[in-house]
């Protein structure tokens, strides 16, 4: 559960319920992108509360779609939900306007954003927000599920921050539950997991685990190309980075970094060599 009642929080904790009254965002986008005369259009689309879509001009006939979060960030208590459904034969580019901010919870108060996206078969979804950035005492539980069919595309890239580093910022106490779940005809084929909450920089300076870094990034590739793909990013990675081909078309990358700088870096060559070359613009402000 991402939220609690009122009622429960008013007889646990004064605190908590002081806390439960404050104005939360809420913010839910639906769509559904359908094929017409080869290019990609809005079938259906509705929007609401805090979570905006802005659709910059394309290039070619695909459609790009950039998310804005009006409340600046994410803390607890607040909800944010997208659902996209991307029909036959369209590719559709989802990112966002600008790094995610998830900032100090009142105890006892999540933030949560579900995402759902399902891809029909010839269509291709190109997954690609800016930084998640984690600030010490935040709490969120984050769940991202993609249904795949047997013959469409993907290219999911998911990058964390563990505060800015730059800043002098630490942080030692989250409460974060994070979620990656990938489907493809009704079975999963990735799935991983991240559940933090005490001592995240000593467990950060592990070696087995980050060696130090404070950022890192997973980029999950299926099409018919992966192996090819593989070959062509492999001269891309930076030194702290690995890559594992777990189906003849499903590729699975690691990418760690020190900072959030740094990250994108590293990230930006390895988009463009998968994507044809083809970066969102924002992500280039």
């Amino acid at each position: 559960m991402c939220t609690r009642s009122v009622e429960t929080q008013r007889a646990n904790s004064s605190v908590l319920y002081i806390g439960s009254i404050l104005e939360r965002a809420r913010g839910d986008v639906s769509m559904v992108v359908k094929s017409r005369d080869s290019h990609t259009v809005l079938r259906n689309f509705r929007q609401s509360g805090s979570l905006k879509c802005l659709f910059p001009r394309s290039k070619d006939k695909s459609l790009e779609v950039v998310l804005l979060n009006c409340a600046g960030g994410v803390t607890g208590g607040d909800y944010f939900s997208l659902s996209v459904n991307c029909e036959a034969k369209t590719t559709l580019t989802l990112t966002t306007q600008a790094a995610e901010r998830i900032y100090r919870a009142v105890p006892g108060e999540t933030g949560c954003i579900e995402t759902h996206l399902e891809v029909h078969e010839g269509a291709r979804m190109n997954w690609l927000p800016q930084e998640t950035i984690l600030f010490e005492g935040c709490s969120l539980n984050r769940a991202l599920t993609i249904d795949l069919h047997h013959n469409s595309k993907l290219l999911m890239v998911e990058p964390l921050v563990f505060g800015r580093l730059e800043m002098g910022e630490e942080i030692d106490h989250v409460s974060v539950i994070d979620g990656i779940t990938i489907n493809r005809s009704d079975q999963p084929i990735h799935i991983e997991r991240i559940k933090l909450s005490s001592d995240v920089q000593s467990h950060l300076d592990r070696p087995g685990v980050a060696m130090g870094a404070r950022a890192l990034a997973s980029i999950v590739y299926i099409a018919p190309d992966a192996e090819k793909q593989l070959n062509s990013t492999y001269q891309l990675f930076p030194q702290h980075a690995g890559a594992s081909l777990i189906q003849s078309d499903v590729l699975i990358m690691r990418l760690i970094a020190n900072d959030s700088n740094e990250l994108r870096l590293k990230l930006v060559p390895i988009i463009k060599q998968i994507n044809n070359g083809e970066i969102p613009k924002c992500w280039m402000i």
